[in-house]
């Protein structure tokens, strides 16, 4: 049986009609009257939805279509709501049949009884009323005429695949490159500008990337049309302010207060800065107040510092250059050639030409692109995603484009290519590109974080007792594949696990979001205010960095059919999370350290909740009990709160807990079956390690605690038990000379992806890590490391990222033939000048870091050419060492190098500072 499909009105009827079945099912026989009721209504409604998902696939749809099936979704989320009142008055969808029987007995009173006969017939009317309005108006007639768009198969699988190189680049990189290298030691300002889906970005980040090791400070910021400069300037500090943390880590700590007034914060920015040679990159910027400000943290020091501008408006290009044209690059369009290079590398892989058949047609549709990169990878990106080809469906695509885009390119005429790509989704995937709408213009987004969101909201449908975060993370690596979200950072073995929205794909997504009235977006009181005027109830609500205490504290009982709800930025307030009843997700995303304080001792009440992430270092008041959310899955909440409730431990659909800082493993952890991913800063107990070992669902466990001897076999013995765990990181003090069990266990997790053992000091590397076939990432600390043990690790088929301490003195030659999958090696050792990489010795290392110590000689590891694929070098460069003397040591490694990597000195970094948060990262 095939999964159901989700669209942005299924996305409101599918979980009807699965509660519906539930009501007929053998648990409430003994309320004949409901069940009745509750068949006649999945019957009436199953015959809509067929009706639905023929409109679906409508490009335009007829205006009395449109208010059908307004009206139906919209029905759709009130019925569901009432069948969740009516649950809940019968405790709960887990309620047993003996429950139920019991529950039968107390509903006798006629009041009661009555209430939900009445509350029945309700929803009966309802649906009655909707399909007369349908045979009144014909909708059917409207959904067999043939105005569709064609229809493509679903891939349910799709995997991430690197994009087949730049076109068209290198010469604007070249020319900035000279621009910003040149003697010049007056400060300079470098401005891009150029419309929308020119690759701005991406030509700015590829020139930071290629000249940021030339600085001491690099700095790239997002700015976005509706900026907080508080926010955004304030997370520059910080993030500034951590990297000195990490630098100066061995001095006595120093207690620093956090600026929350803008001028504040662009003092302390400016006189950082004044020390600094920097290379700072604004991005997308839009007015000439906001450079004012920017501006403003930028001191003239004489050091040959320099700022890189990107902007669609030339006034401003102009202003941010002080009036000097010769620094304003004006991007052009692809020539011809690079458009096709560029269309076909996308559509049949790097170094294939376009088929005779398609030629024709393609180079009219890349004429109607008119040469802008995001409109040519978005429609390839579309064309590359059909099943099958066929001219009739190239020429049906080339029909749809607008006819003036090439000869007069605005915003709508790229909206309407981006709508193309939208309108020909499969429907599953619409509500999830939808729900991107809930985030800020540039916000990073988490792959697992959206797709936890997406499970909680019901979008993501599986069969056959599939796992449903696999489905979704197949949800999103589809939505990267088809270009309509842009990949913006992986994880440690390669995979993209985050995202950014490009700015005119996000304002085609807020714009359907209201249309259909899934996400309604505020900045401001006034924008509350329009949603308390408009004639749909708001289901999800997004409160975006610039909305104040006054935008919250409007929100009233208006709000009580809100879905999601996610606050972003700081604020003093928060709004009565009672008012929302039916909430399923509650976000809030606050920029690093605040003090804001989230009140959540009303989340008890919310009765629906499944998703509830707090991402910020804030003070955290949680209820005195949670055994009332009974559906809660996701509860991250890594900042600093009072104590968990120890009910929590009750929650039947627990399935990831990420317990704030310093809090304890809840008593009875154990009881949490349900449990997959785990996380949690404080030292673990003998107790709280046994209690592990019984939550056999785990596949992500990730500790960090003290470690006596005691403790060595039980953790051991827990690794042993878990046998379904994909990621295991436990990271303790340092344990030497009690590690003994590790050697001998005898049933590891053999499907493990990720192992950490931050801390655990090794006399060697245990013989069974060369059994875990699936092994993606390893961290190890080992005293001793022969050449028989680099076989052991080097042999792994899908090692892509290896941390390795090796503390004994006596280095090995590392064999060639060996990591041939490995792309980031951090290696920690005393013996850098006895490292020699041979021939064949990993060939696709992009990043290598390495130590140098105190007593180090001036000579380099041997073969560093030998490996081919290397675009980075990072080198710490401890206390007692001389940093320059590293810089131009390996700098002369760099400049002979076929790929010159970008190189990063780090000086006095200590070892215990280098993996501060291992476990959560």
């Amino acid at each position: 049986m095939s999964a159901p499909v989700v669209s942005a009105t299924m996305g409101a009827m599918n979980p009807l009609i699965g509660k519906l079945a539930a009501l007929i099912g053998d648990e409430y026989k003994k309320l004949t009257g409901v069940r009745r009721q509750a068949s006649f209504l999945k019957d009436e409604l199953s015959a809509m939805k067929a009706l639905l998902e023929k409109l679906e696939l409508m490009d335009e749809l007829d205006p009395l279509a449109k208010n059908w099936r307004d009206h139906v979704r919209e029905m759709s989320y009130d019925m569901e709501n009432c069948i969740d009142d009516f649950m809940r008055d019968l405790g709960g969808a887990d309620a047993k049949t003996g429950f139920i029987k019991k529950t039968a007995k107390r509903l006798k009173t006629l009041r009661k009884r009555h209430r939900i006969a009445d509350r029945m017939e309700e929803l009966k009317d309802l649906a009655l009323q909707a399909n007369e309005r349908r045979m009144r108006y014909k909708i059917d007639d409207c959904a067999n005429s043939t105005n569709r768009v064609v229809p493509i198969d679903t891939r349910m699988l799709a995997i991430y695949k690197q994009a087949t190189g730049l076109v068209g680049i290198d010469g604007p990189k070249k020319e900035l490159v000279s621009w910003l290298t040149d003697t010049q030691e007056k400060l300079k300002v470098v401005a891009i500008v150029g419309f929308g889906g020119l690759g701005k970005t991406t030509l700015a980040k590829q020139v930071y990337d290629t000249i940021e090791g030339q600085f001491s400070c690099n700095i790239f910021l997002s700015v976005s049309q509706r900026p907080d400069m508080s926010r955004l300037l304030g997370g520059v500090q910080q993030e500034l302010e951590k990297k000195e943390k990490l630098t100066h880590a061995h001095e006595s700590p120093q207690k620093q207060t956090r600026p929350h007034e803008l001028q504040d914060i662009v003092g302390r920015l400016r006189e950082y800065l004044t020390h600094k040679r920097y290379l700072i990159v604004v991005d997308d910027l839009w007015d000439q107040l906001t450079w004012n400000i920017m501006s403003c943290i930028f001191p003239e020091v004489g050091n040959g510092s320099r700022v890189i501008v990107t902007t669609r408006v030339e006034d401003v290009a102009i202003w941010a250059c002080h009036n000097d044209h010769e620094c304003v690059y004006r991007m052009e369009p692809l020539k011809e050639q690079d458009s096709r290079m560029l269309f076909c590398n996308r559509v049949f892989g790097s170094g294939y030409d376009c088929p005779s058949q398609f030629k024709e047609v393609s180079a009219e549709i890349l004429k109607k692109c008119g040469g802008l990169p995001l409109a040519i990878i978005t429609i390839a990106s579309l064309l590359a995603s059909r099943q099958t080809r066929s001219k009739d469906e190239w020429e049906s695509i080339r029909n749809s484009l607008g006819a003036k885009f090439a000869t007069n390119p605005t915003i709508e005429e790229m909206r309407s290519i981006l709508n193309l790509s939208y309108m020909h989704l499969p429907l599953h995937l619409r509500p999830c590109l939808l729900y991107l709408g809930m985030y800020p213009e540039d916000e990073m987004i988490r792959r697992h974080d959206l797709v936890l969101q997406w499970i909680a909201e019901g979008l993501v449908n599986c069969s056959h007792e599939s796992d449903l975060e696999d489905i979704g993370k197949s949800y999103f690596n589809e939505l990267i594949n088809r270009s309509l979200i842009q990949p913006a950072g992986t994880s440690k073995s390669g995979e993209v696990e985050c995202c950014r929205v490009h700015d005119i794909m996000l304002d085609l997504i807020v714009s359907k979001c209201g249309d259909e009235n899934f996400i309604n977006v505020a900045y401001n009181c006034e924008d509350v205010a329009r949603m308390h005027a408009c004639e749909y109830k708001v289901r999800r609500l997004s409160l975006k960095s610039s909305t104040n205490d006054a935008t919250l504290r409007i929100i009233d009982t208006s709000m009580s059919q809100v879905r999601s709800f996610a606050q972003f930025g700081e604020s003093k307030y928060t709004p009565p999370l009672s008012l929302f009843k039916y909430l399923r997700v509650l976000t809030f995303i606050f920029p690093y350290e605040t003090s804001t304080i989230v009140d959540l001792t009303a989340i008890g009440q919310l009765f629906q909740l499944r998703y509830l992430m707090v991402s910020a270092l804030c003070r955290i008041n949680f209820p005195t009990e949670f055994r009332k959310l009974v559906h809660l899955e996701t509860l991250e909440v890594p900042g600093i709160s009072g104590s968990i409730p120890s009910d929590i431990v009750c929650l039947p659909r627990l399935s990831r807990l990420i317990l704030p800082c310093l809090t304890c493993l809840p008593q009875g952890i154990a009881n949490i079956k349900s449990l997959r991913a785990l996380y949690c800063t404080q030292n673990i107990s003998l107790e709280d390690i046994n209690g592990l070992g019984e939550l056999t669902s785990l596949r992500e466990l990730r500790l960090s605690t003290k470690m006596v001897a005691g403790e060595v076999d039980a953790l051991v013995s827990l690794i042993g038990k878990l046998h379904d765990l994909k990621y295991l990181a436990v990271s303790v003090e340092s344990s030497k000379h009690h590690c003994g069990p590790i050697y001998s266990l005898s049933n590891p997790p053999l499907h493990i992806k990720e192992l950490n053992l931050f801390g655990w000091t090794l006399k060697r590397v245990p013989t069974w890590i060369g059994g875990l076939h699936f092994l993606r990432i390893l961290v190890l600390w080992v005293d001793n490391l022969s050449n028989d043990e680099v076989h052991v690790v080097g042999k792994l088929p899908c090692l892509a990222h290896l941390d390795l301490w090796v503390f004994a003195e006596g280095g090995a030659v590392i064999c060639t033939g060996l990591f041939q999958v490995l792309k980031v090696l951090r290696l920690f050792s005393h013996d850098v000048e006895d490292m020699q990489f041979q021939i064949g010795l990993m060939p696709s290392l992009r990043q290598l870091t390495l130590e140098v110590n105190n007593g180090w000689g001036g000579a380099v590891p041997r073969g560093m050419e030998h490996l081919l694929a290397l675009d980075h070098i990072s080198v710490f460069a401890r206390r007692g060492v001389n940093h320059r003397d590293v810089e131009s040591a390996f700098r002369s490694v760099v400049d002979v190098h076929p790929r010159q990597p970008s190189l990063e000195i780090i000086p006095d970094v200590p070892l215990s500072s280098m993996n501060v948060v291992p476990v959560l990262l």
